[in-house]
């Protein structure tokens, strides 16, 4: 079976996607793939009771109890191998991961990021993509390495800006569409490595 280990930050609305996704395309049976657990920096990530509801293993991992990046990832990194992950999927971990985190988890770490790649890494996208004149913003899925939102790229989607958008409404249309990719990505995968 392939564990698929999630982290979060807050809300849990990506990840929520996928373990329902999981559930209703039985990735256990047609993928041999279950989400196995969730993991937040956050104590209070509205997603970890999510998590716990419907019976997936939770943590929590304070990343502020750490004297540094790097003694935060290895503590990380111990928790999440616990599970024998075959995947992790970052969904709203809000928290740069170190070179040897990405190292460790190459080829397998997945990150969502909601603008169209290469374009606007980083924070704010929505704004600035509004504030850049863009007739069209989106989300994208890729492979995680070192350097900040620059992996492979595993889907995008694309969405209209809005003349009068603001960018809490390019984010609300941006965040349902990847919803949408972010499973399907997933099981793009798992698929690819039988």
């Amino acid at each position: 079976m392939k564990n698929i280990v999630i982290l979060i930050s807050g809300s849990g609305s990506n990840m929520a996607a996928i373990v329902r996704a999981a559930e209703q395309e039985r990735w256990s049976v047609r993928l041999n793939a279950k989400v196995t657990a969730v993991i937040s920096n956050k104590a209070d990530a509205a997603g970890l009771a999510w998590a716990k509801a419907q019976g997936l293993s939770t943590a929590v991992l304070d990343h502020k109890a750490f004297a540094s990046r790097e003694a935060f990832d290895q503590a990380l990194m111990a928790q999440i191998d616990r599970f024998s992950p075959s995947l992790v999927v970052l969904a709203g971990f809000m928290r740069i991961l170190t070179p040897g985190f990405v190292a460790h988890y190459e080829g397998r770490l997945l990150n969502i990021h909601p603008s169209l790649l290469p374009a606007f890494t980083g924070l704010n996208t929505h704004q600035r993509a509004i504030d850049a004149g863009c007739r069209f913003a989106g989300a994208t899925v890729h492979q995680v390495t070192a350097e900040l939102d620059h992996g492979g790229i595993l889907a995008q989607a694309v969405v209209p800006v809005l003349p009068e958008d603001t960018a809490e409404t390019l984010a609300a249309r941006v965040l349902s569409q990847e919803h949408r990719i972010y499973p399907q990505a997933i099981a793009a995968w798992l698929r690819s490595r039988g």
